[in-house]
């Protein structure tokens, strides 16, 4: 653009800019949104979240990234228009957990090695606005039940990860804008809740904005519930985000959720989350903002609202976003802010004529859903997939269903007869179908939400009074979401009753939600193996994939804190806890679930422990004053360049190899292409990309000891994340992902794991892979609905690149998957409505060309042509799932990194 249409544009908007007052009578600035509305009137009944986005785009516009264009087009946004146009998004901040946040640095590093070779300043390579990742995901539940669990984990978890946190200290003294929050403190997203998200933000010259973000964990949503618009996105389009680049989306449709009346005595935040996870699926809100408002919003508590907010890549929406209210302020008060941020914080809403949740007609969205909270009733949801909500009276009916259904049906496919019967281990526990064997009170989901919490540690106190006791062979859990949650829980005198149950402090990290659980005794583990047994897992988390929480447990269940520890003591899903008791007590009388079950007085009673802002403040003051001595005994190299020591967990990326400061030219398509899978619907990430732990005889654990690394150190996927060797052998090698090219076995079943043809022999993904690159060979995968559900997780992506995947042809996407593909150059492509490769008759010995216009547009058509084993061809047209035009750009340069390293370097 040349410099006097720049200059033209980046003052278009001036007038918009007014100054502000706090009650204090302190003055400011902002981009004002209600002085935008005079020229665009559709701006004052725009849903609140994309009103956020719009002060953005208004403060952002330069007539370079961000044009007069860009604001105008959004300032006229209509609830039901097509969307076409694409928003260039500039947040004020990343978070990142450190599964995600390891390998985003490594390729940070790499980019500072290939700025170095080409000689340029490495400190080109910078974060350009604030990025803090918390380490929460690394610690393992090793030791449980014991009040030295939690010293004996986190001295396991800094062995195992050391030379991951020796790099993470490389990068915060190498990098300015780069901050840590070390292990121990608690997840990611209740630290982003309590202590990062600032609510607004200033600029050097008094411009004050909002708080908003991306994080690498799909679970950033959770922060919508303070009115921070942010959600997850892939570690590689976090990191074009941290260098400058606008994070670009297509402008949604926003759909209204009114909640109304209130809760039920009994029912929980959990309940309710679920409830909503459930209808939200069935109105495919995927790519889409929910909006929550009406009198029952209004009524409930700010943790509760999290909770809801946290869920939103289960219910598949984009956001879940809360308006800012006086509840958000006395949040913000409760949890140690200071009073200049706070004043600040109201007075900038009340500016923005943003202040306050909407009742129903105040707002134009483009659709609206409906739910009465008192028609909520307490539920689980399994054992599969998040969004099964299944009512309590009904879990034990529904697993008896479900364990004789074909899984095709979700079910376990055994027979009815086999539910009652009764296996010894070698030390004589009885093991029964439906056993629970781990009971964990995990997750961000929950553990952020006192109201829960303090309802477990009720439950865990009558319990006990009651002489209810929990079999020691069960694997019981406590994981806060921070050290607040113990404070409290000590204060409110609960924290020993859920000790006695087994429910001891074991960590605060995710644990048992990602896949850190842990690993059962060798004799249940033989048991479960030997009789092909259907046991299950109780945890207050938000996923229940399969082979997520332990490979040897199939029936997975998500519940509230206080049902945790009501199916513990039960010691099984096969009782219908409403009409039957939940245990004997001391006396030999049955105890039944409303004996002990707290009321919300009781509960409420007990919350004024819960919000201390002094507490608040004194925990989060030792981040950087005293972190821990494990901590500080970590030592990092010194430098700007990283040099890349020996290591099996952190390697240099080979994502730069060969750059060129000019793209190479692009082959429009793929040629000659052969088939590494065919799956069916609902393939996770879960079960592409690497997490939890794996065996020696896998390509990773086969990589690993013939490196001199013994099984016992192994550790896991995701502590791996950044060492590119082991994740490209995990990738696809889920025990439970299942490649329908494969044949069936004599008994009708279908062979599980990372497994494919190649020259009509079984073999695994990887070695096929390597085996097709070798002879120079291209591959592509087939799918059904849903790919790539679950979360953000970027080596689904990378390691699909590594393995020399170029195309996934499916019937859907989810939605930051599909952008992480492009932003490793690999090609995503839907089937049109009514075709699938099943209705093609693809078994996998086809060979696939795809062929793209020269002028590559979004959401174009492409044309696929198969041809069969026989000789005989087939041409099909794809819809093309590059979706905007900067994604095109993505596409040509090899994918997002190589696109940002050249702009970076060139300028």
């Amino acid at each position: 653009m040349p410099q006097s249409a720049a200059t033209e544009t980046a003052h278009a908007f001036a007038s918009t800019r007014a100054k502000f007052r706090t009650a204090s009578g302190k003055s400011g600035q902002l981009y004002s949104l209600p002085e935008l509305a005079r020229r665009f009137p559709n701006v004052a009944r725009m849903p609140i979240s994309m009103r956020i986005v719009l002060e953005s785009v208004l403060r952002n516009c330069d007539g370079k990234k961000v044009t007069a264009e860009h604001v105008e087009q959004l300032a006229n946004w209509q609830p039901t228009a097509a969307r076409v146009d694409e928003i260039p998004f500039v947040v004020a901040r990343v978070v990142l957990q450190d599964f995600t946040g390891v390998p985003l640095l490594a390729d940070l590093a790499a980019m500072r090695n290939v700025a170095a070779d080409l000689g340029h300043d490495p400190k080109t390579i910078e974060p350009l606005v604030p990025v803090d990742l918390v380490v929460d995901h690394s610690v393992m539940v090793d030791h449980y039940g014991s009040k030295k669990a939690l010293d004996l984990n986190m001295k396991l978890e800094f062995e195992r990860n050391r030379e991951r946190y020796e790099f993470m200290k490389w990068g915060m003294q190498a990098f300015d804008t780069f901050g840590v929050v070390p292990p121990g403190f608690g997840i990611v997203h209740q630290v982003n809740l309590e202590y990062l998200a600032r609510g607004v933000h200033k600029t050097a010259d008094s411009v004050y904005y909002p708080d908003s973000l991306v994080g690498t964990d799909s679970h950033t949503t959770m922060i919508n519930g303070i009115g921070v618009v942010g959600w997850g996105v892939g570690g590689i389009e976090a990191e074009a985000g941290m260098l400058g680049q606008p994070v670009y989306f297509l402008t949604p449709d926003v759909v209204g959720f009114e909640l109304t009346g209130r809760l039920r005595e009994g029912v929980t935040a959990t309940d309710l989350v679920l409830t909503v996870t459930e209808i939200l699926r069935k109105h495919k809100v995927v790519g889409k903002f929910v909006e929550f408002f009406g009198e029952g919003t209004a009524s409930l508590a700010l943790p509760d609202r999290a909770t809801i907010a946290n869920m939103a890549p289960e219910y598949g929406a984009t956001m879940g976003f809360f308006p800012v209210d006086e509840k958000t302020v006395d949040y913000f008060k409760g949890t140690g802010r200071s009073p200049a941020e706070i004043e600040a914080f109201e007075a900038y809403w009340r500016a923005q004529a943003m202040f306050g949740v909407p009742q129903r007609g105040d707002i134009d969205y483009t659709a609206v859903v409906t739910l009465d909270l008192g028609t909520v009733v307490p539920s689980l949801a399994g054992p599969k997939r998040p969004q099964d909500r299944i009512e309590i009276t009904h879990l034990s009916r529904s697993f008896a269903e479900l364990f004789s259904k074909p899984v095709a049906e979700n079910g376990f496919n055994q027979p009815a007869a086999k539910l009652a019967q009764e296996f010894q281990t070698t030390s004589g526990i009885p093991v029964k179908n439906g056993d629970v064997l781990i009971a964990a009170i995990t997750s961000c989901t929950n553990t952020s939400n006192p109201g829960v919490l303090l309802a477990a540690g009720l439950l865990a106190k009558k319990a006990v009074e009651a002489g209810l006791k929990v079999s020691p062979h069960i694997k019981t859990s406590l994981a806060p979401g921070s050290r607040i949650v113990t404070e409290y829980l000590q204060k409110a005198g609960l924290l020993p009753y859920l000790e006695k149950l087994g429910f001891n402090v074991a960590a605060y990290g995710c644990t048992t939600c990602i896949g850190n659980a842990g690993d059962l005794t060798p004799e249940l583990n033989r048991v479960i193996q030997d009789n092909d047994l259907v046991c299950a897992a109780v945890l207050s988390g938000n996923r229940n994939f399969e082979a997520r929480i332990h490979p040897n447990l199939k029936a997975n269940f998500l519940a509230s804190p206080p049902l945790v520890v009501a199916y513990a003591i039960a010691g099984t899903v096969t009782r219908d806890l409403m009409t039957e008791p939940v245990g004997t007590g001391a006396k030999g009388q049955p105890v039944y679930l409303g004996d002990i079950w707290p009321t919300s007085d009781e509960i409420h009673a007990l919350m004024k422990y819960a919000m201390d802002p002094k507490a608040f403040k004194d925990n989060y003051d030792q981040v950087a004053r005293q972190p821990g001595k494990l901590w500080d005994a970590i030592q990092g190299v010194q430098g700007q360049v990283y040099n890349w020591p020996r290591s099996t967990y952190i390697a240099r990326p080979p994502f730069f190899d060969g750059f060129t400061m000019s793209p190479k030219a692009l082959e429009a398509g793929v040629r000659g292409a052969r088939v590494m899978a065919l799956f069916g619907d609902s393939i996770t990430t879960d079960h592409i990309s690497p997490a939890g732990s794996f065996k020696e005889t896998t390509p990773a654990g086969r990589f690993l000891v013939e490196r001199g690394v013994h099984k016992a150190d192994f550790n896991s996927y995701g502590a791996r994340r950044g060492n590119h060797d082991v994740m490209m052998r995990g990738t696809f090698a889920n025990v439970r992902v299942k490649n329908l090219m494969l044949p069936l076995r004599d008994d009708g079943s279908r062979v599980e794991g990372g497994f494919t043809l190649k020259d009509g022999q079984q073999t695994t993904i990887f070695e096929a892979a390597m085996a097709y690159i070798a002879e120079g060979t291209p591959t592509v995968i087939f799918a059904g609905e849903e790919y790539g559900t679950g979360s953000s997780r970027d080596w689904a992506a990378k390691g699909t690149q590594l393995l020399g995947i170029k195309a996934v042809i499916a019937r859907s996407f989810e939605r930051i998957h599909r952008s992480n593909l492009i932003g490793m150059g690999v090609l995503p492509l839907q089937f049109k409505p009514g075709t699938s490769w099943e209705g093609l008759g693809l078994v996998g010995t086809e060979t696939i060309d795809i062929t793209l216009a020269d002028d590559i547009r979004p959401q174009g058509d492409a044309t696929m042509v198969i041809t069969r084993a026989d000789g005989s061809t087939q041409s099909v047209t794809l819809t093309l799932r590059i979706d905007t035009a900067i994604e095109v750009d993505y596409y040509r340069h090899g994918g997002i990194l190589p696109f940002v390293l050249r702009q970076l370097l060139a300028a």
